[in-house]
């Protein structure tokens, strides 16, 4: 006789922080202002998942720098359908004026479901944005795709994703960005991952997603310590296992 698996809730899924956990490993972070920008990941678009919070990874994030300073201030452009280009036209200058010290953006898997994606001119409206941002002097932060994002109507979009991805990897690289890496994250796996659209992930994941940022902050950060107790280490992240192949054509 078998037992069914029990669901995972926040507080049991291992790849969740507490927020008192998250709070600790960022006790020395010193940033003030936060900003997003970008399509429906920015956004943290998603339908609910049981036993986890109804927020978005932003959001999430934004309250465990509260924890750290209370007079944070934060702000969210994301839009979803956003493209690229409409990161660019339409939100990067109420970005620039809000003068953020931590940017996070996510652009570019909008571009994807043109019938034939020019990745020539998506790299180069992606690099737009990022001068703009890395013109604000803040710490700038991104994600990959990961394995899941998938459109079944799109023949070859596993490889769309790859390729869209490899240009993140090298932007990221280029730019100094802490970069948030999806792609084969374990998480990927779980079969209640995506929302019913199957595209965007839902609350479970974008409390994976909260924690995968912080993790990726305190790294940058270093081993920090606390009032309440010794120097902690950040927890490992996932590593991806793959190498994008530089002559891919699709």
């Amino acid at each position: 006789m078998t037992t069914a698996a029990k669901a995972l809730t926040e507080e049991t899924d291992p790849f969740c922080l507490s927020p008192a956990r998250a709070a600790q490993l960022l006790a020395g972070a010193p940033w003030r202002r936060f900003a997003v920008a970008g399509d429906s990941l920015a956004v943290g678009t998603g339908d609910p998942s049981p036993g986890y919070a109804n927020e978005p990874w932003a959001e999430r994030v934004r309250g465990v720098l509260r924890r750290v300073h209370p007079e944070l201030a934060y702000l969210n452009t994301g839009t979803i359908g956003a493209t690229a280009a409409d990161t660019l036209d339409r939100q990067m200058d109420e970005i620039v004026a809000f003068g953020p010290d931590l940017l996070h953006i996510s652009c570019g898997a909008n571009d994807l479901f043109r019938r034939r994606p020019d990745f020539g001119l998506a790299e180069h409206t992606a690099r737009q944005v990022l001068e703009l941002a890395a013109g604000t002097g803040a710490r700038l932060t991104t994600f990959t795709l990961g394995r899941a994002f998938d459109v079944t109507t799109i023949p070859d979009f596993p490889q769309r994703v790859r390729k869209l991805n490899d240009i993140t990897l090298r932007l990221a690289a280029e730019y100094g960005m802490v970069l948030v890496d999806m792609w084969d994250h374990p998480l990927n796996a779980r079969p209640d991952l995506l929302s019913a659209d199957r595209i965007h992930f839902s609350t479970s994941g974008q409390a994976v997603l909260a924690s995968e940022v912080v993790k990726s902050l305190a790294a940058v950060l270093g081993p920090v310590g606390s009032a309440e107790g010794p120097r902690v280490d950040v927890p490992d992240r996932p590593t991806r296992d793959w190498v994008y192949a530089p002559d891919f054509t699709g």
